[in-house]
């Protein structure tokens, strides 16, 4: 913590004006712009709460999803993220407020990403509070201050400069930790294989590494197929959010060119999809070592503590924090530049004080909400994370694609897709309704707001301005149409289309084979059988990667290739 504390209020020594604060003066290189996506998605929710959920049951789906998320990384930056980096805007609600013409409209947006991402921050504070008190003689109170500060000084001083400097410092700690921890243990099982296997075996949860995890009384889902309903509307409503949403987008914003947006997109979707294959793999097979882990939240900690060395339990719990810190920062930095660029009246010109400011302020009233709210993280992550799905998703889409969208819809669409969202998402959890798996409130959120822009579209016309500046967004920098550049970016594509044809593979062998070897699913001539729902589910990654990789390709050939090739 001391360390990250010193690298960024270092990094903010160089902060020398709004846009070296807000967009880190528009320069970042692949690499921080790979780090800061997927350091700010990562944070305690995955290493505790979505560890947690594996642990108690959904193991098998979660490591043979065919990446129904994680390609929101790939499509988001093709057709949003390298859009909005030509608006040059200082933050997303802005982007919003010129493509639309309208104050209404940014300051919509920023109110959005001041409640939806406060609420993120609030349970990613108190997901860093659980771990420090875990592992000190802190209590609770005094772990989420201490946890709170760790972020707030460096963030507050440095903005953006600092946050993706430190994100990547901790992109590369908490993965090199993971990978090492995740080595060693399953290396004291006997191997992967060996492992699924193994688990197969284990009474209390009989289904965990099945397709569609444990299901069933107890359980949030009847059956199996609404299992499967519940979990592809979930991925899909957080590809939206890698795609639109604010703190995974609004880093495309920093990127030095359009290929970087492109290329880091792409990597980010391998780093996540990978680390989630570690994170949530070793989150189930812990049962082999110990069924009854309680709270399962604690799983990765008590993991730490007894089956591995205590170098490398310290490595990894560090690892842990630097996620939740990283993710802070970004939380943090996104809801005080909203507050000061998007939301408040200014007299005069905004300044690096007031912005930063305005970023304690809002700090403050974060630690207050940490103390109010009993920590949630999992279902919380949840709820909270697809808010952005249905309020921004179809409005950040449409904002670059459609020529009827009018600004009272783009106000409508967000304003409603919100509270589609929240609305019944808090009646669910606070136990008031049940909706069925079909009835997700991200979904129903979506829902509200594509038919409002649809009809209000229809009541209005769009304006001469809005027009021209959808236009002006639509031509591509000269800049960027170069043919190294262009070459470069194509590999990227490349590399999606391999993964599409290994992974299956890998899968099959490592997984689907133990797992039918466990439970006696065989053929009879011992060969694996591929009509299973894990062997479909284990195959569906080739269509989905191969067909995104050869979409980028043509898309980035035709945007970028030199106009003398043309």
């Amino acid at each position: 913590m001391v360390v990250f504390i010193a690298v960024g209020v270092y990094a903010g020594r160089s902060v020398k004006q709004l846009d070296d604060y807000f967009v880190a003066g528009r320069q970042a290189p692949t690499l921080l712009i790979v780090g800061t996506l997927v350091a700010s998605v990562f944070s305690t929710s995955i290493f505790l709460g979505e560890a947690g959920f594996t642990y108690d049951g959904q193991l098998g789906p979660y490591i043979l999803m065919p990446g129904v998320a994680v390609i929101g990384y790939v499509y988001g930056a093709l057709f949003f993220g390298t859009f909005l980096r030509r608006s040059r805007a200082p933050t997303m609600a802005e982007f919003f407020g010129r493509r639309f013409n309208s104050t209404r409209v940014q300051k919509a947006a920023g109110m959005t990403i001041i409640v939806g991402l406060g609420g993120y921050l609030v349970v990613v504070t108190q997901g860093a509070a659980i771990l420090l008190s875990e592992l000190t003689d802190l209590g609770y109170f005094e772990a989420i201050i201490l946890a709170w500060l760790s972020y707030t000084l460096f963030t507050m001083y440095s903005g953006s400069k600092g946050v993706i400097v430190t994100d990547t410092l901790m992109f590369l700690l908490f993965c090199g930790a993971t990978v090492l921890f995740v080595f060693y243990i399953v290396d004291g099982m006997g191997g992967v294989a060996q492992a699924v296997q193994d688990l197969t075996q284990v009474e209390s949860k009989p289904d965990i590494a099945s397709w569609h995890g444990t299901v069933g009384e107890g359980t949030e889902w009847p059956t199996p197929m609404d299992y499967l309903i519940w979990t592809l509307i979930v991925d899909m409503s957080w590809g939206f959010v890698y795609a639109v949403g604010p703190w995974q987008s609004s880093r495309h914003l920093m990127a030095r060119d359009e290929h970087v947006v492109i290329r880091a997109a792409v990597y980010a979707c391998f780093a996540v999809a990978l680390m989630q294959i570690l994170i949530y793999g070793i989150g189930g097979l812990i049962n082999l070592a110990n069924p009854n882990i309680s709270p399962s939240e604690t799983v990765m900690i008590w993991a730490a503590k007894n089956l591995v060395p205590s170098i490398l339990g310290a490595v990894l719990l560090a690892g842990i924090m630097a996620a939740a810190l990283s993710s802070a920062s970004t939380f943090l930095s996104l809801v005080g530049f909203s507050i000061s660029n998007d939301i408040v009246v200014r007299k005069q010109e905004l300044t690096l004080r007031s912005s930063r400011i305005a970023m304690f302020i809002t700090g403050a009233a974060v630690l207050v909400l940490c103390f109010i709210f009993p920590p949630n993280v999992f279902w919380l992550m949840m709820f909270i994370g697809t808010v952005f799905a249905s309020s921004w998703g179809p409005v950040g889409f449409m904002s670059i694609w459609s020529k009827s969208i009018t600004a009272d819809a783009a106000f409508w669409g967000i304003v409603l897709g919100f509270f589609g969202n929240v609305i019944p998402a808090t009646l669910e959890y606070i136990g008031l309704i049940s909706l069925p798996s079909y009835f997700n409130p991200a979904l129903i959120g979506a829902s509200i707001s594509l038919m409002a822009i649809i009809c209000i579209s229809k009541m209005g016309t769009v304006s001469a301005q809005e027009e021209q500046y959808r236009k002006e967004l639509h031509r591509t920098p000269d800049i960027d149409r170069d043919l190294g550049k262009t070459q470069r970016t194509m590999w990227a594509a490349a590399f999606l289309i391999a993964y599409g044809c290994l992974m299956p593979l890998l899968l099959i062998k490592y997984y689907v084979i133990p797992y039918q070897t466990g439970v006696g699913q065989l053929l009879v001539d011992g060969s694996v059988d591929l009509s299973t729902g894990e062997s479909i589910m284990a195959l569906l990654t080739a269509p989905v990667f191969i067909t995104l990789g050869l979409i980028v390709a043509k898309v980035v050939w035709n945007r970028y290739r030199p106009r003398t090739a043309e």
